[in-house]
């Protein structure tokens, strides 16, 4: 019987870069779909940030942890090549929370069929949880108005790109915080960006005050870091602050100070995180939202492709370093 390989999340992180001491590569027997179920071969997995949430122990958050033992949670994309479920056929194109695995058997639950002429790189890097996270995040939380300006920090990665596209779509003016100027260039020569911030070598605080001479009306939260509180001391009146992700902080010992709450008051700001499993019974009304700016051409991206199962297991380390350009991904 031919075997396929998956990997388990055996230790939880512990400050060092994460790597294959974390987990237990395995190989099983590729299964028989029993009656209402079907077989994915999984071709590309996704890497995104909130793993590194996932593998933490705290019990207290919006999503359980990945028990230790159990196979490594990530969405993925793939291709239904046995099937014993009367909506799923073979040669069908999935997308959902697969895991890291070359095969896994569902019956349906929180997979998604897609149309055959989306390839995996445009489904991974828009329609998964990069592109239904900025929709979700800007137009329902934000609550975006055409001439207002946006910040977003993160601005090369994969939600971040997305959101300061639909932004500029909307006639907002878009300010992206980056970690190189390579990613400065590219978000705003490619993308459309109004300005890029370089958190690494810019002067937060003069380079914020130039491109946003007349405040920050929406700030996109990605990362945390020493610019939050620069673009907090931006806020205009009545602003709105959408806190996705803090990876500057997932894995600290002690988490960043966040800022004073005086200006909340003063300034009537509005503060909302999100977590997108809160909506996930929403996805298709947030495809139906983003999918006509896809296909207006108002959404460019770009791939940052790994090869082969093993090497999910240091890629999330290129989220630290910043070193990942683009959606990162691991091809199967």
């Amino acid at each position: 019987m031919s075997q396929y390989k998956e990997i388990l999340l055996t230790k939880r992180p512990d400050g060092n870069p994460i790597g294959p001491r974390l987990f237990e590569v395995v190989e099983k027997n590729i299964p028989t779909p029993a009656p209402g179920e079907f077989l994915i071969k999984q071709t590309h997995m996704s890497m995104d940030p909130a793993m590194l949430g996932w593998m933490m122990p705290d019990e207290d958050s919006y999503i359980p942890p990945v028990a230790l033992g159990s196979r490594m949670r990530s969405s993925g994309f793939g291709e239904v090549v046995a099937s014993n479920h009367p909506d799923f056929s073979v040669g069908d194109k999935v997308m959902g929370m697969i895991g890291w695995t070359e095969y896994a058997l569902s019956s349906g639950q929180g997979i998604n069929k897609l149309s055959s002429d989306i390839d995996a790189e445009t489904a991974l890097s828009v329609f998964a949880l990069p592109g239904l996270t900025a929709t979700q995040g800007l137009f329902n939380i934000g609550q975006p108005k055409q001439g207002e300006t946006l910040v977003v920090t993160g601005a090369a990665g994969s939600v971040g790109s997305i959101v300061g596209q639909l932004a500029k779509a909307e006639g907002l003016k878009v300010i992206g915080v980056v970690g190189s100027d390579e990613k400065a260039d590219w978000i705003v020569n490619e993308l459309g960006f109004d300005g890029a911030i370089n958190y690494k070598t810019d002067n937060l605080q003069e380079k914020l005050a130039e491109l946003t001479p007349d405040g920050v009306d929406l700030f996109f939260e990605n990362t945390g870091g020493a610019i939050q509180q620069h673009i907090f001391d931006r806020m205009n009146v009545h602003g709105r602050i959408v806190v996705c992700g803090m990876i500057a902080d997932y894995t600290a010992a002690t988490p960043s100070p966040g800022p004073n709450w005086i200006p909340l008051i003063k300034k009537r700001i509005t503060v909302q995180g999100f977590a997108m499993p809160d909506h996930f019974g929403e996805v298709p009304q947030l495809l139906a939202k983003l999918t006509p700016y896809v296909l207006e051409g108002n959404i460019k991206y770009r791939s940052h492709v790994l090869e082969g199962l093993e090497s999910a297991m240091t890629a999330l380390n290129l989220f630290f370093t910043g070193e990942n350009e683009g959606k990162l991904m691991i091809r199967l």
